[in-house]
């Protein structure tokens, strides 16, 4: 039987890419990468514990991909993280975006980033199991539940 691969290293294989420096990466471009994977999580989260419209599933995600939700995670897992972990966190929080988000203040879009930016962090360096135990943890920490 054939090894399983992650979805990282399959996308590596099949199209030729190398590995890179995680470091060298701005935190808006890991938190690029890491709203997309969160989102893909919480999608898989909510199509599995629902049968319903995709008005319906819009509405659980959007629930918990909001600014406002994302920095209560943020503020959830701090304790949990990792020095390492703190500090790509906080590269996020710190960083310069020339956006917010409609309907967040500054510093819940900044949090958010900073959440997503460690998301990206933890994906692009295949660290997947780390990924969702953060998830669990943030979302057993507010007490949320599909």
């Amino acid at each position: 039987m054939e090894e399983s691969i992650s979805l990282l290293a399959q996308i590596k294989r099949e199209f030729g890419l190398g590995e890179v420096d995680l470091r060298t990466y701005s935190p808006l471009t890991l938190a690029f990468v890491g709203d997309c994977i969160y989102d893909l999580i919480i999608r898989t989260m909510v199509v599995e514990c629902h049968n319903a419209s995709p008005n319906r599933l819009h509405k659980e995600k959007s629930r918990l991909v909001k600014a406002r939700t994302q920095a209560l995670m943020g503020d959830a897992i701090q304790s949990f993280l990792t020095p390492e972990e703190q500090a790509v966190f906080r590269r996020g929080r710190n960083a310069k975006s020339y956006t917010t988000a409609k309907n967040a203040t500054v510093g819940d879009y900044r949090k958010a980033t900073a959440l997503e930016a460690l998301y990206g962090y933890l994906y692009l360096d295949d660290r997947m199991d780390r990924l969702m135990e953060l998830i669990k943890i943030s979302l057993n920490e507010l007490d949320i539940h599909l």
